[in-house]
């Protein structure tokens, strides 16, 4: 398949290239490949929740003796008895550094207690659906300023139309990551592109391999997977089963799916036609810049080293 075409026109994404399409249900990924960009610190192992200060302040820390962190855009993190919070922006964190975000969001509307740096916690990302609000909410120092919007995407599945964010992520979790098995992340892979029901959701790119894996799963089962879960159960299986009598008619089958899967994402990739518009520059650290983009089709946010990309978070804004 091509390169990766709706990437700002300001980024050379000449050496990425797109893997074979994978499905399950309304979710596809087609895995990226390219090249790695040294020195970044990985999300998970490299870069730690400090604690909440207090409700919408949160504090990031890179533990590392060297590199640089690049905080994955709409992080979020999880802890029992505590009020979970999201980040409505990326940011540079240098080794030994730690970084306050005072416009953070609270997603558990109403429940007390701080996050602390426990080994009991996890990190998601925000569902797609959340994301352009969070991204046009940054620099506003208000915690509560996304549980509106948490209320109408809950009400959107049916459940109380609250700013509880973890009536999705928690409640359903155990559904929500079988996309993480049912999808397979490959050796290599440092990106994805991922489609919802056949349209073009988002494309996600990391530095390197190890930092794509460690935000793999908070990814394909938080942000994107949702809106693939409650368009189209799980249970309800990614199609007729094969039926060819032999081994060799099994494969030729097979091969005809993916085909045909492969042919629908490329007529999905020519119908989205993004424009992110011009990028507006927020941070720089050394040669990288953090760029923002905000368009009528799609959002995100960048990293760059010149015209090389180096991470890139964007996502389609009818998503919203």
């Amino acid at each position: 398949m091509s390169e990766l075409a709706m990437l700002p026109h300001a980024v050379d994404a000449s050496g990425y290239r797109l893997g074979t399409p994978q499905r399950a249900g309304a979710l596809t990924m087609v895995p990226v490949f390219g090249p790695a960009y040294p020195g970044i610190a990985p999300p998970r192992s490299g870069l730690k929740l400090g604690r909440v200060v207090t409700y919408g302040q949160v504090e990031l820390h890179n533990p590392g003796t060297s590199g640089v962190a690049i905080v994955p855009l709409h992080v979020g993190y999880i802890q029992d008895a505590a009020q979970n919070h999201a980040l409505c922006r990326s940011a540079f964190i240098a080794a030994g550094q730690t970084l306050r975000f005072d416009d953070a969001c609270c997603v558990q509307e109403s429940q007390g207690g701080y996050l602390a740096g426990r080994d009991d916690q996890w990190f998601f990302v925000l569902p797609v659906e959340l994301r352009t609000a969070a991204l046009r909410a940054r620099g506003t120092a208000q915690y509560s300023k996304l549980w509106s919007q948490i209320g109408a995407f809950n009400d959107r599945y049916g459940l109380p139309a609250r700013g509880h964010l973890e009536q999705v992520l928690t409640r359903q979790r155990a559904g929500l990551t079988q996309y993480q098995s049912r999808l397979e992340l490959l050796d290599g892979q440092l990106g994805a592109v991922f489609l919802v029901g056949g349209a073009l959701a988002g494309v996600e790119i990391a530095p390197d391999p190890v930092y794509f894996a460690e935000v793999w799963m908070a990814l394909a089962c938080f942000a994107y997977g949702p809106a693939a879960w409650f368009s189209e159960p799980v249970a309800a299986g990614d199609g007729e089963p094969l039926r060819a009598a032999s081994v060799a008619g099994l494969r030729a089958e097979l091969a005809g799916r993916r085909r045909a899967v492969a042919g629908d994402v490329r007529a999905a990739l020519a119908r989205a036609a993004w424009q992110p518009g011009e990028p507006v520059e927020q941070e720089r650290y050394l040669d990288l810049r953090l760029s923002t983009v905000d368009s009528g089709t799609v959002a995100g946010q960048y990293v760059t080293d010149g015209s090389r990309l180096v991470y890139a978070s964007l996502f389609a804004t009818a998503a919203a």
